[in-house]
This record gives structure tokens, sequence and C-alpha cells, in this order.
């Protein structure tokens, strides 16, 4: 276990060696969908374990895990009872910890999620706060409120739950407790001395055990306004929009990332990085400072068409707020709560061949890379039939907001579902049988498959020196629909992107890799290609 160290430490000789996490491909790991050892139809620990030879043919750098906390699973694990022991569903602390020590030894880093906004209506304290009176310590560390009008029966205020309906929910009593998401992930109140002495001892016992960081879940809640004012009804989602939203990004906030920047600093080499759903640059560039976050989510490339000036101003736009904080750019084009890109893309071929070009594109870019598991095979998402869903967000606002379609189960093997993901046929959400020609199995001694192509692209950036010329982007002139920046200037890479309809002529240099086959010498539509 990583100990905190104690008093000063010698500074090191020569220039300081940038953070691990300043470049690292992140992969995230689903855990419910990955791989499942005990035959429940779930994933777990122990298949995750079990598939570390894989991540290491990858060639990762870190695992980012999903919630495997001890939970009933109203949202899958974000709804957290104990969020200090595993959820018997995916093991035991002891498969978590070995685990942890198998990734260490293939020199992968593990990041794990916490979920410091809510806790489940599972969890002791939230059962103590029912069971105690109105204005009690138990109470107080939610956010409890009497009811507007004559007889308190009105909600609050005017907030509503990021998955529908109003964000408030009335107890036998006649109060209301606050909820952003579920009704059963009440939320906390961070002006509640037991609450943040709470977060910390969690941190502590993760940083203990060894883990190397955290991804912090709705990074810009947690924090609420002084009397709670009604939002713009025109606002709505996750915060960050134009609209008066104060359910999010309070100025409160930065003291808890504060307190957790202080307890990360006392184990060297760990980082955090936010869920920020957060617009305004000014804003979003606070959770940046140095002593906040390491890192911020940046999803503007999730939020951008298949469009190449479009995609260049969210590039331009996603540098400039690290850089003017002194932090690392992220890039990520998916992950458990958006539409995969080859769907995202339009689907079909022409879906699958932008999402290898822009995996190419996020791969060029400095800063850290989150991949989401599956995207390295160029998994689609799934049609789930509207019965079979399980995301609560379906069950709320409808299944065309459901998130279970970028959710299924990762294929493995086989040529028949549930391929290699379980020995139960049926697993926890349904496998498409068109998957065949998407495993693992199939993909990795094809040198033109999706997983090739990730391997590839992973490796060069490791190993090709025109990665370390530098961080700065010099964009070439391009003809309509495409782009081409090189980075660190004069020996640095060069990535191009051509979203038009016509092939067109590559910038001069060495061909590495590209996404799709050059056609005579040129590069065809909805293809990437990088160059030195």
């Amino acid at each position: 276990m990583r100990r905190p160290v104690a008093g000063h430490r010698r500074p090191p000789e020569g220039p300081p060696r940038p953070a691990w996490w300043s470049d690292a491909v992140f992969y995230e790991v689903y855990v419910r969908s990955f791989a499942d050892s005990d035959a429940d139809g779930v994933g777990d620990l122990e298949g995750i374990r079990s598939r570390l030879g894989y991540l290491e043919l990858l060639g990762v750098d870190a695992l980012w895990l999903t919630p495997f906390y001890r939970s009933p699973m109203a949202d899958h694990g974000y709804d957290v009872s104990d969020p200090r022991d595993v959820d018997p569903m995916f093991g035991t602390l002891g498969d978590f910890d070995v685990l942890l020590t198998e990734a260490h030894e293939r020199g992968i880093k593990v990041t794990v999620d916490i979920v410091p906004n809510h806790t489940s209506n599972q969890h002791s304290w939230f059962k103590s706060a029912m069971a105690a009176a109105p204005g009690s310590p138990e109470r107080d560390r939610y956010v409890f409120r009497d009811g507007r009008g004559p007889d308190g029966s009105e909600p609050p205020n005017n907030w509503v739950s990021v998955f529908g309906g109003p964000a408030w929910t009335r107890v036998p009593d006649g109060q209301w407790y606050l909820h952003l998401f579920a009704s059963q992930q009440p939320d906390l109140n961070y002006g509640n001395a037991d609450v943040r002495y709470d977060l910390e001892r969690t941190l502590r016992f993760w940083l203990d055990r060894g883990v190397d960081g955290f991804r912090i879940d709705v990074a810009h809640g947690m924090a609420k306004p002084p009397g709670l004012p009604d939002m713009d009804p025109r606002a709505s989602g996750f915060g960050g929009g134009e609209h008066f939203d104060p359910r999010f990004d309070d100025d409160g906030v930065h003291e808890v990332h504060q307190m957790i920047r202080k307890v990360l600093d006392e184990y060297p080499d760990t980082m955090a990085v936010g869920e920020i759903w957060v617009h305004d640059e000014d804003r979003l560039a606070r959770y940046l400072r140095p002593d906040e976050l390491h890192l911020a989510f940046n999803f503007r490339l999730v939020l951008t068409h298949f469009d190449a000036d479009a995609m260049r101003t969210s590039i331009e736009r996603s540098l400039a707020v690290p850089r003017a904080a002194g932090a690392p750019a992220t890039w990520t084009l998916s992950n458990h709560d958006v539409w995969r890109t080859v769907s995202r893309y339009g689907g079909g071929a022409a879906g699958l061949r932008r999402a290898r070009a822009m995996a190419l594109v996020e791969l060029a870019l400095p800063g850290a890379v989150y991949l989401y598991n599956g995207e390295e095979l160029g998994l689609p998402n799934v049609d789930i039939p509207p019965e079979t869903m399980a995301d609560p967000r379906a069950r709320s606002q409808g299944s065309q907001f459901s998130r279970d379609p970028e959710r299924v189960p990762m294929p493995w093997e086989g040529s028949l579902p549930p391929f290699g993901f379980s020995r139960n046929p049926r697993t926890w959400l349904p496998m498409p049988p068109e998957w065949a020609g998407l495993t693992p199995e199939r993909q990795l001694e094809d040198a033109s498959s999706t997983l090739s192509l990730y391997r590839r692209a992973v490796e060069l950036r490791k190993t090709q020196a025109a990665f370390r010329a530098g961080d700065e982007l010099e964009w070439y002139g391009a003809p309509a629909g495409c782009f081409a920046f090189r980075r660190g200037g004069k020996g640095g890479l060069i990535c191009a992107l051509n979203t038009s309809a016509s092939s067109i002529a590559l910038p001069p240099g060495e061909l590495l890799v590209s996404s799709s086959p050059l056609v005579d010498g040129r590069l065809p539509p909805d293809s990437a290609a990088w160059l030195v």
C-alpha cells in the first residue's frame, strides 16, 4: 500500500519530468460490461484481471474503473451505499487488491470513480436521516427543506432532476430532500463537516490501497448556493448552458476540490480528473488552478459533428483553457453516457470510417486521451428492446434517452453471444449476433482491423520521436472540408483529416499510418493520416 510521504522531499535533479497523466492513454472500463468471471451475466473485478493481458497488448497507460462499490444498483453503481467496500456483484476487496497489483506489474496505472455529489438512499446516513426529525444533525448531512405553499406541499424550488421530473422528493413528515439525479440518489450537503471528512476518508482509503488517482463524477456539483434560488426553466441537462442554472458550478465547489487536492498532494504521482459540464471557458479554467484538479474532461469532440472546420474550432478551444491554466488538455470521443462514435457519425461503413479517422486525430493531439472499452473494436450502439432496458433514465424519460445502447457487454471471442464475455448466455444487456466479426479474436491478426489501427497508433504515440517535438499546433492550409496540423514545429507529427467528398493530396512527409488505404497516394474521404 502507498503511504503518505511526511516532511520535505529533495527536489529531483535536472528538468522536471512531465507527470505521467499529462499524455497518458486512459482506458475506461465500464465494470458491468467488460468481462464476467462468475457466470452471473454481469462483469466483475476478476473478469477485468483476466483481461489485463489484452489491455497491455493494446498499450494503454492507465485504467478508469467505473464504480464497483456497494450499491443497490438503482443507477448501476452510481448510487453508492458504502464507498469503501466492493459490492459482492463485482467481487471483494481482495479481488480489487489483486487486480491493482497485477495491473501495476504490467505497467498499467489504475484510477477509480468516486461519486461525491450524492449517496444511495440505502446508505446508512440516509436511513438515519429518514428516521430523524427535521433540523436534526442526521438530516443536515443531506439537503432537506420545508416545502412551499400554505401546507408545504410544493417543492422548495423549481429545480428539475437530470433524469427528469422534480429534483425533490417528499418524505412522510412533510419535508423534501434534494436529488439532482434519481430519487434513490439524495444529494449531500458539503456545508456539513461530517460530509467533508467522509469524502477525505474515502480518498485516503483507496490511496492507501495504491490507486493512482480518481475520476470525480459530477465534479461541478456538490456545492449548492445559499437560499437555493429557482433555476431558469429554459435550463436543462447537466448544467453549463446559457441559462441561469444554480444546480451546478456554484463557487463553493472549489473548496471541495481544494480539499481533494490537498489529500492527493500527500500521495506522490496521484491525480484527479473531473467530469465538468461547464462551457464558460473562464469558469472551466478555475477547476484547473494549481490547487484544484489535475485534468478536466473535455467533451467538445463528443459534441462536434464530423466536419473539419468544426473539429478545428473545437480543438483550438479545447487547447486554450488548459493551456491558460497550466494544465494538460484531455480528449475523448465516447464514454458510457454518450452514443458510441461509430453510431454518432452515421453508423454502418461510413460511421466506422469516420470513427477510425477521428481516433487518429484524437491520438495525435497533445494531452491525455480517454478511450472507452469497445471503442478500439469499432463497436456501434445496439438497439435494445424497451422491455429489456436497464437504465433508470430510460424508465423516467423514455427509451430514447437510454444509455444502454452504448453499455452492451464487450465481445471477446467465438461466433455467437455472449462471445466469451460470460459463461452465462443471459448477459445483463443482450448482445447482438452480428458482433461476431468485431471480437479481438477476429481482429488481432487482421492488419486492417480497427483494433490493429488503435494498437499501431498507441504504439507510435509512445515510440515515435515526432510526438516529443512539442505540444504547439501549427495549422496548414487545406482544401475545403479538410485540415492538417503539425505538433511542435519542424520534426513534429503531421495529422491530416479529410471530411470532404473527394480524395486529397497529403502534406509532404513519410506516411506512418492512415485510417483508410490511400488511393493513388491520396487520402480518401472520411479518413485521416499521420506523417513525419
